[in-house]
């Protein structure tokens, strides 16, 4: 990654900066909190997508700076509002923004940065650019609440939990992606490639979540283990582990799913299950055909070249990464 992070170096900068204005308030709870979550890391993905997006479908202007910022706004009040439903206490391995302020203060910043979103947005004049992000927000909000509904549902199918990951995670990364090719001005083949690339990637990126949070550790990956679990939530390895095991281990499953509050050895015996079951190692094979996937989308459109390499690496990085 850091051929990738060298090439986008100065705009990354030019970005941070960006948020810096962008989160201009007179309110000082606003500009504490929004700091606070922009300032905790994070691998800056979606920006990064924007600025090599726009440079591979050859854009000069300056404009891809302000839209890369307002594309992590967008993202950083998704996070806001998905502690708060999730009862998150960590996120990137500091304490979460609504533990430190409250579910209130995080609800109403996360509203604060969607609003600012889009009133960037309109200021900067481009219909086609709001409408990506506009339609990529709304399926966001859908897929909030179909992963809502689907709850401790240990029916839910592979088929049904991929429609939860695209419009809840994907469809931003798409979006990022297709701003970028908008502002190139590419022909609409090209725009849906690179559109592709993205939705592909970021279904990679989620897989990987997934399975990093039966995996990981707490301390690298920024949050508390199991959590997924903890929360009922059906994700792709407990998913394949469900499709194969006994119906006494479905029981198992179903009696852990509901426990509040999840405890150390249930959880333990729900990884033995999915260890069992290879249901991590499935996860990780489902990410790497996606990554796969969405290379094949540049390549069918794109000339080969350093920043055509750039995206094909950030891909690759999405499967291997541990946090």
């Amino acid at each position: 990654m850091e051929s990738v992070l060298k090439l986008v170096a100065a705009e990354m900068r030019a970005v941070e900066q960006q948020f810096k204005r962008d989160l201009d308030s007179d309110v000082y709870l606003i500009r504490k909190v929004g700091e606070y979550v922009l300032a905790s890391g994070g691998k800056r993905m979606r920006p990064m997508l924007v600025l090599l997006a726009a440079r591979l479908a050859g854009y000069q202007g300056e404009a891809h700076i302000g839209v890369a910022s307002v594309v992590e706004f967008i993202h950083t009040a998704t996070l806001l509002h998905d502690d708060v439903v999730d009862s998150a206490e960590l996120r990137r391995g500091a304490a979460s923004a609504n533990r430190v302020w409250g579910n209130e203060a995080s609800v109403l910043v996360g509203d604060f940065l969607f609003a600012k979103s889009f009133s960037i947005m309109v200021r900067a004049g481009s219909l086609p650019i709001l409408q990506a992000l506009s339609d990529a927000t709304t399926q966001m909000a859908e897929g909030e609440v179909l992963q809502l509904i689907s709850t401790c549902d240990l029916d839910l199918s592979e088929e049904r939990y991929m429609q939860v990951v695209r419009e809840k995670t994907a469809v931003l990364i798409a979006a990022a992606c297709r701003c970028g090719a908008i502002l190139g001005g590419v022909d609409a083949a090209c725009q849906q490639a690179l559109h592709d690339f993205g939705m592909d990637l970021g279904i990679a990126f989620q897989f990987m979540d997934d399975a990093l949070d039966y995996v990981a550790d707490e301390k690298e990956f920024g949050k508390v283990r199991g959590h997924d679990l903890e929360e009922g939530k059906m994700t792709l390895p407990l998913i394949e582990t469900l499709r194969r095991c006994t119906a006494e281990e479905r029981q198992l499953v179903e009696r852990v799913v509901e426990e509040e509050p999840l405890q150390e050895d249930s959880l333990s015996q729900v990884v033995a299950l999915i260890e069992r079951y290879d249901g991590i190692g499935y996860t990780r094979q489902r990410a790497q055909q996606m990554v796969e996937k969405a290379k094949g989308h540049l390549r069918a459109a794109f000339p080969e070249g350093e920043v055509r390499r750039a995206l094909e690496i950030l891909a690759d990085y999405v499967v291997s990464r541990s946090h």
